[in-house]
């Protein structure tokens, strides 16, 4: 039961109306298919001559099994007595007609109802997972593989569509038609009906045993599925690398590894699933065989508890809770495998928001006087990348972070728009902690130009306009034009409503750094962050790169990280970083002249 609870969270409050519908409609359709069945008893018995109680006047109508059936007989009597058992006959197979379409009419409602419950459902958790997935810090998907997110928010969300339908049918649609059905076979021959109990808790438990190591293959089996769609995504992402390597049989060799393990665990997993069809098939079968054995032992027997044709109406209905029961079957096995999938989705759904405001952040709308770090230090697991950092940036001014590769410049940088939060002191905008700002306030002041500028997969405009909301062509263009990048937008044949495909591939580098930077100039924050903007083009787009990053830093405060030293030469400030600290700061004549770390990268770099 906590199971079955645990999926229909889905369900509940939201969707309670359409559900509760639902079973309006099962339960209508369910009635209509047991009056269409039980015809079968007077059917037979005008068909073979046999006396057919009924009381001599109508009695008074009420919803028992007893005044429907004495009502029924009342009327079937007198046309018999009227007109014939021909025309008894018609009258009872209209009535079946007429049964049998109100059970089908009222099922096609209950499907029409379900399909937007079902969609409905899986929109909300799509839904819930993106906005969660961006919620989620930078730290978490150090630990993620985006191919297993990919999955989860897939095919683990089709998995909990699925396991939902059949939770709703366990609950709404199954149990209306089993328990309806029973009450009326109670009615016709407790005795009987007592066999048929005593074999479903028997049956139950072999289900319920098959059913929960299903629910661990499932788990296994996505959690296979995750790991082959991350090898794609990266196989996809690294095609470059392949080629270039000739690496096709090394990556095909892992692929088809990955491949093998999913397909057994999932060959595993089907032959438990499988198991289901005929595992019931067998069991509704044995307890068939039991109630015709017994049943004919009551019709043969001399106090004649049971007639043929009420024997034989007895096992027509009894036969059409087979189904149902089968179908309940298949649905527990369908939850099990929706609880593994629903397992992997609440891993995000429940993962801690490890970057968040405070209980009362404080607003802030425009940067005064200067940012500030004291005694900063950070780790992403156990070593600290950054120890003891104290610096001071004023407003207007030039900062440049330069040092080998691993230093922790970018994790330095990474702090002030807290992508990550410090582990010890604390970073100040304007006197203010920034764990103590609105954070979507804080990362409204700061624009970032980072070495791989990423861009979507749209138009040149919507990636310029991108964060900016109600911007204008002419807005668009005059960022563009600061950013040096019009007039090869202008040269593409679609000019600003080009698309520029996945990651920006049909430009070259320097055009989508250009873009990036259009994109921070129409943003047109107070502080800029320039991750190695220029590092990774060549020497013509660095030229237009670097006039489009002394235009956009112009009257605004720019972090600047760098490891080309002639880009950050007057900078007003120079910080030398070397194993998480900061060793040494200054101009570049002063750290020239000083002789230290500084120097020798300069002369390094002018030897090369």
């Amino acid at each position: 039961m906590k199971s079955l609870k645990r999926i229909l969270q889905y369900v509940f409050p939201r969707y309670t109306g359409q559900a509760v519908l639902n079973f309006l409609f099962v339960g209508i359709s369910t009635i209509a298919g047991l009056c269409s069945f039980t015809m079968v008893i007077p059917f037979l018995q005008v068909l073979f001559d046999q006396t057919i109680e009924a009381t001599p006047t109508p009695v008074a109508f009420d919803w028992s099994i007893e005044s429907i059936t004495n009502i029924f007989n009342y009327y079937l009597v007198s046309i018999i007595t009227k007109y014939g058992k021909v025309t008894a006959l018609l009258f009872v197979s209209v009535f079946v007609l007429i049964a049998i379409f109100l059970k089908t009419f009222f099922w096609f409602a209950s499907k029409l109802v379900m399909v937007n419950l079902r969609y409905g459902i899986v929109r909300d958790l799509r839904n819930k997972l993106y906005q969660k997935i961006t919620q989620l810090s930078l730290g978490f998907y150090s630990n993620e593989r985006k191919g297993d997110v990919i999955s989860r928010m897939t095919n683990d969300v089709n998995e909990v569509e699925a396991s939902v339908l059949k939770s709703l049918e366990i609950i709404f649609k199954d149990p209306v038609m089993l328990i309806m059905s029973m009450a009326v076979l109670i009615y016709m021959s407790p005795k009987l009906t007592i066999f048929v109990l005593i074999m479903l808790p028997i049956s139950g438990g072999i289900v319920g045993r098959i059913g929960s190591s299903l629910r661990r293959k499932s788990t296994e089996v996505q959690s296979r599925l995750g790991s082959l769609l991350a090898l794609i995504e990266e196989t996809l992402s690294g095609l470059r690398i392949i080629k270039s390597f000739n690496a096709h049989d090394r990556v095909y060799g892992h692929f088809n590894g990955e491949n093998q393990l999913f397909i057994r665990a999932s060959k595993k997993m089907m032959r438990r699933r499988e198991l289901a069809t005929p595992l019931s098939e067998f069991l509704g079968s044995l307890i068939l065989i039991v109630v015709l054995w017994f049943g004919g032992r009551l019709v043969l027997a001399e106090k004649g508890d049971l007639t043929s044709a009420q024997l034989i109406g007895y096992l027509v209905i009894f036969s059409q809770m087979i189904s149902p029961a089968k179908q309940f079957i298949d649905a527990w096995y369908a939850i099990q495998k929706g609880l593994a999938s629903s397992d992997r989705i609440d891993e995000i759904m429940n993962a801690p928001i490890a970057i968040q405001d405070c209980s009362a952040p404080q607003k802030i709308n425009e940067f005064k006087s200067e940012i500030e770090y004291r005694n900063v230090s950070f780790k992403y697991v156990n070593d600290l990348v950054l120890k003891n950092i104290n610096l001071t940036i004023k407003k207007g001014q030039t900062i440049a972070l330069v040092g080998q590769s691993g230093s922790g410049k970018s994790t330095m940088v990474d702090l002030l728009p807290r992508f990550y939060d410090v582990t010890n002191g604390g970073i100040y905008v304007d006197g203010t902690n920034i764990k103590e700002l609105k954070i979507v306030d804080l990362r409204r002041l700061m624009g970032i130009v980072g070495q791989e500028s990423f861009l979507f997969n749209d138009t040149i405009f919507n990636n310029i306009a991108f964060g900016v909301e109600h911007a204008t062509m002419e807005q668009v263009t005059e960022a563009a034009k600061i950013a040096n990048a019009h007039d090869f937008i202008m040269e593409i044949p679609d000019g600003y409503q080009s698309i520029v495909g996945d990651r920006g591939s049909k430009l070259s580098g320097g055009q989508r750094q250009r873009i990036s930077i259009a994109r921070a100039i129409l943003a047109n924050p107070p502080i800029m962050i320039l991750d190695e903007a220029t590092s990774a083009l060549d020497t013509e787009s660095e030229k237009l790169v670097q006039d489009a990053l002394f235009r956009l830093m112009q009257n605004r405060t720019s972090i600047v990280i760098a490891h080309r030293l002639s880009t950050v030469v007057n900078a007003d400030m120079i910080c030398v970083l070397q194993d998480g600290e900061i060793i040494e700061r200054g101009t570049h004549a002063e750290l020239l002249a000083l002789g230290g770390q500084y120097k020798k990268l300069h002369d390094i770099q002018s030897f090369a």
